[in-house]
């Protein structure tokens, strides 16, 4: 265990930014995972800038690569652009 104010303040914030980050990637996931079910391109067209704003989100926070955020949204747009 800790022995330090700022070690156990460390451990504190170190869980929240964690739980933050793990809501807001499963979220992205999801939102991913419904736009590549979508069939329809109207609502598809209307999905993919928020999904879009996610990933970059992600990015930007350095939760997931940047690298990976410009697959994603490659990949992503493909789909869309196919339906």
């Amino acid at each position: 265990m800790a022995n330090h104010k700022s070690a156990l303040k460390r451990i504190r914030s170190n869980n929240k930014k964690r739980l933050l980050n793990r809501f807001q990637h499963k979220t992205a996931r999801n939102a991913i995972k419904k736009l590549r079910e979508t069939t329809n391109k109207k609502e598809a067209n209307k999905l993919f800038p928020s999904v879009a704003s996610l990933i970059d989100k992600l990015s930007k926070k350095n939760i997931i690569h940047a690298n990976k955020a410009g697959n994603l949204k490659s990949k992503l747009a493909k789909h869309v652009a196919s339906l």
